[in-house]
Formats: structure tokens, sequence, C-alpha cells
């Protein structure tokens, strides 16, 4: 598979942590390049390349692109240029990142403009991830076959113009098309903007570029929160989307002036598309399907059928095309190692578990808890402080422990998190809400970096990249099909919860029957009956939550013993050798 992925690393890569003699120049360019040569003597330079694992909670991957339609060279591209382009690489890679978690707190806003249920909003979700895990794939073919710059600046304009349709949208079909239109356009920004930083910048500088660029990838989760909660707050949740505009505008110009496009290949690149097709039709199918089974009952609906059978019979083809085709778009030889079947299991928990959790936590705070959209995103944002100090953490101990100890580890954090929240309450305070998030995020940063290492340590060189394509799909589908599964279970959660609560609600029960609830709750008056009701129907969505939660924090306890079952690399393969050869 022609994949411009591999797994992101830049504490590896690059020389990381050495120094190389440079002229540092004068003023803010003499600034920018003593940073860029010193990063050991920086925290901030070790933490944003460890953060590079994380790709914005969305990506860890990093990228790689074909030997003949590199990045231009730092003696090609320099002194204003060169850190034009480097802002504009990092502005792209942010708008990106933003948008993974900036939508969240205002969905309840969102759902009442459209005028859709809780699970219906979250298609907004749902058909950004699938979209983009789709478009993932041909990213190296088509930035082979167009040029690089091109695609790049295409991707960035393609993006901000889906952005203002988001934000203009009057309809929940009208924003979930241009949802689904953002993430064809995103899904190659976060690869594209990594490889033209390992292309722009020669061994000694490049550990120290990406740390810059890993830094962009993780303030995107941090801050995403607080500036959809502010934007929301104080303007329109469509600014959640215009805030795209400047950032798109300004890296688009700046890479059509300073970045010089790459010659064409002399050999045309080419894509399975039977296979890419058929998984594309498969993975769609069965996301329509989940996302619309709950509002259709499921398979008494001739739509839920046809859209099952399609999925199937394309995931069939793509299986056929797969095991006979001589060049297959995902050989079935990637299978085979052990490591990679467990990573691919846990990438799909953890992506499951996080943004399963992410999606139901906006409207359980505003809706429930009755949280103003900025406080929401301030109660939020720290679970990204998390991410960022586990991957620190995890990246200067993958070495001297293994991955198995700091997989295990990190479910056994996010149970913990999950098992956190199974006691909620409608007296739940802040505090407790901020610690089950920086708990959960410790948990994402000791999966992600070393599962993203160990996967790759046993594999061949060749192999590499498109076992690091296959990674970012299933860590995408573990997302979508999480947040799809989560809120159909709360919406029929709650429907039992009600009924079941509504049983021991009658005019004859005594608890109503004294003190103020013979007041605001008299079932024989129309308000008491409303009132009453509206009650019953809050508790039976926090008992839904409560059992969504509870079904994450069994996940999570059913894949430590896999851990187990993670082989070690052989004695004589080095992680940052494997990961350089990937890269190049």
């Amino acid at each position: 598979m022609q994949a411009v992925l591999a797994t992101a690393s830049a504490g590896y890569i690059g020389g990381f942590g050495t120094s190389t003699k440079t002229d540092p120049g004068l003023g803010w360019r003499g600034l920018v390049e003593r940073f860029l040569t010193k990063p050991g003597k920086s925290l901030f330079c070790c933490a944003s390349s460890f953060a590079a694992h994380g790709a914005g909670l969305a990506h860890p991957e990093r990228s790689t692109m074909p030997a003949d339609t590199k990045a231009p060279s730092s003696q090609t591209i320099q002194g204003t240029a060169l850190l034009v382009v480097t802002i504009c690489a990092a502005l792209s890679t942010l708008m990106q990142a933003l948008d993974t978690t900036i939508a969240n707190v205002a969905l309840p806003y969102m759902q009442g403009t459209v005028g859709a249920s809780q699970e219906e909003i979250n298609w907004v979700l749902t058909s950004y991830i699938v979209s983009a895990a789709i478009m993932t794939a041909p990213t190296g073919f088509l930035a082979a076959r167009f040029g690089r710059t091109r695609l790049f600046v295409t991707s960035i304009l393609g993006f901000t113009a889906a952005s203002i349709l988001c934000g203009m949208s009057q309809s929940l079909d009208q924003i979930v098309l241009a949802r689904v239109l953002q993430g064809m356009f995103g899904a190659s920004l976060v690869p594209l903007a990594q490889a033209v930083m390992y292309g722009l910048y020669p061994g000694g500088r490049r550990g120290p570029a990406m740390a810059i660029w890993g830094m962009s990838v993780q303030v995107g989760p941090i801050f995403g929160p607080i500036l959809g909660g502010w934007l929301t707050q104080h303007y329109s949740w469509r600014w959640v989307f215009y805030v795209n505009v400047p950032f798109g505008l300004l890296a688009a110009a700046g890479l059509t002036i300073f970045m010089k496009d790459e010659a064409a290949p002399a050999v045309r690149p080419k894509l399975a598309w039977v296979g890419f097709a058929s998984l594309s039709l498969a993975v769609g199918a069965l996301q329509i399907m989940l996302d619309r089974g709950e509002q259709m009952d499921w398979f008494s609906s001739p739509e839920i059928i046809i859209e099952a059978c399609v999925a199937g019979l394309a995931f069939y083809i793509f299986l056929v095309h797969s095991f006979l085709s001589p060049a297959p778009f995902l050989s079935p030889k990637l299978f085979t190692d052990l490591n990679f079947v467990l990573g691919l299991i846990f990438v799909f928990v953890i992506g499951l578990i996080l943004f399963a959790t992410l999606a139901l936590l906006a409207p359980f705070l505003q809706v429930l808890l009755n949280y103003p959209v900025i406080t929401a995103g301030l109660v939020l944002a720290p679970r990204g402080i998390g991410t960022m100090l586990s991957m620190l953490l995890a990246g200067q101990l993958v070495g001297r422990l293994g991955a198995r100890p700091l997989v295990a580890a990190g479910f056994l954090c996010s149970a913990y998190s999950l098992y956190l929240m199974t006691g909620w309450d409608a007296d739940i305070s802040e505090q407790a809400i901020i610690v089950a998030g920086v708990v959960q995020g410790l948990a994402v940063g000791l999966v992600f970096v070393p599962l993203s290492t160990m996967m790759f340590a046993t594999m061949p060189v060749r192999a590499q990249t498109e076992a690091a394509g296959v990674f970012s799909l299933v860590r995408n589908l573990g997302s979508a099909i999480g947040i799809a599964a989560t809120g159909a279970l709360l919406t029929i959660n709650t429907q039992v919860n009600h009924e079941q609560i509504g049983d021991a609600v009658s005019a004859f029960n005594r608890a109503l029957q004294t003190g103020a609830a013979s007041q605001f709750w008299n079932p024989h008056t129309l308000a008491g009956a409303g009132a009453l009701n509206q009650e019953v129907t809050r508790q039976a969505s926090f008992i839904a939550y409560v059992d969504d939660f509870k079904l994450m924090f069994i996940l999570s306890l059913a894949a430590v013993p896999l851990c187990l079952f993670l082989r070690r690399p052989p004695k004589n393969a080095s992680l940052s050798q494997t990961h350089a050869a990937a890269m190049d």
C-alpha cells in the first residue's frame, strides 16, 4: 500500500539530543537557529518530540515518501524561506489537530441548531474520522502523481473551504457532508507536514525540527476544548470551524510562495484501485450502518440490511483481491507478525475508548451537569497535558523496561479512570472530572509510545510503511465505531432505564407525597407530571452514561492480559535504526 505513513518517533530519528555547529545568525532568526541546534538543553524539545507519537491523539504515525519525491533539502531552502515553510507546516498540522477535539464541546449547540438527536449529532465526529481514515492510504500515491507541494496546498485550501462550509451549514445533512469533505482533505495534512519537515532539515537539525512539529500536534488536544468552548460561548459554534480560515490561508500562501515543488518521478506510482475502492466501500457502509442502526431499528429496516450486505460484499472482494492479486492493496503477510496483530487490537481499543469518552463527556457535562460550554472545555483540556507527560515518560522508559509493562500500565490507567467515571453522579465535582481525565490522558501516552515502536521492531523494513497505514486505519475505525456504538447504547439504555425507574414512580409512592416533592413532582398536575418525567429521564441518562463507562472499563481490563503475548524485538534490532529505515 502506497501510503505516506510510518510510526512517528521524532525522539529516535535525526540524531535527537545531538548538537551540530551552526551560525546562529542575528535577531529572531538566530534564536530559531540556536533552538534548532541545541535540543538536548530544552525540555520543551524533548517533550514535544515524544508528542509526535500522539499526532493529535489521532495520528500516531509519521510520514515517508518515495525516494524520488523527497522534499527539497535545507540546501535548497534557506533563511527566511526555511522559517516560513516550517511555520506553515506547523500551522497546517495545528489546524488539523485542533479539529480532532475543538468540535466536541460544541456538539450540544450544533444539536440544537440542526434539530438532531444526541445519537445523530455524533455523525459530525464519525463522518470526519472515517473519511480521513479512507483518504489517508492514497496520500503517497497522490503526492508522487501530482507533486507534494501541489497536493499539500490543495489539501490545505480544501480543508479551509470545507471548514467554511461546516460553519455555514443549516442542517444535519449539510454539516455531515461538509465534515466528510473536511476529513478527505485533512487526511494528508499531518503526514505531508511531517514528511516536509523531515526533508527540510539535515540529520543534526532534524530531531529538533520534528520536535517543533510534534509540539504543534500536541497543542491541539490541549487547547482545542478551551478554544472551542470560548468561541462557542462568546460567538457561536460556527466559529469552531471558521477559526481554521486564517490558519489555512496563511499556510497555503506561505507554501505556495516559498516552497519549491519537486521534480516529477521517473516512474509513475501505481495504486491497487480494486483493493482501495472495496475497502473504502466496506468501511463506509459499515459506519453508515452503525450510525443509523438505532434510528432505523437495526435489521428490521431494509436500509440497514442493504448497508450490511454492501459492507460484507465489499469486504469479501477486498479479501479476494488481497489473497489473489500479485500486487494487493494490503499484503496478508502483515498479519503473520504477532506483535503487529496485537498492536492493532490495542490501538483499536484505545482509539475506541479515547474518542468515545470525549464524545460522551461533552453532552454529559453541558446537558446533565449544566456546565457552561467554556467550563466544559476547561475541564476536558487537562487530559491533553496528561498525554504529553506520559509520552515524555514512556519515551524515556521504553528502552529500559520494554513495551509490555508500559502498555499494560497504560490500559490499567485507562481502566482506573473509567472506574472513577462509573461512580459519577449529579454531585460530581470538577476536580474529580479533571483527575479522571488526566489519568486517561496518561493511559494514551503509555500505550501509544511503546506500541508504535514495538509493532514495527519485529517487522521487515520493506513492510513498515504499509503496516503503518493499517495502523492508522484501524485506530480511526476504532474511534468511529466506538463513538457510534456508545451513542447507540446510550440511547437504548436511557430508554430501558427510564422504563424501569418509571415503574416505581406513581401517585401512591410516599416519597412523592411529602415535602417539596409533592409540590414540584405532583403527578396529578400537568406541570408536576412534566417535571417528574424530566427528572426520571435525567436519572435514566446518568445510569446510561455509567453503563457506557462500565463497558469501556471492561474493554480496558480485557486488553491487559494480551500484553503478555507481545514479543521482545531481536537483540540485534535497534528501534532507532528500524524507524530510520522506515523513514527512508
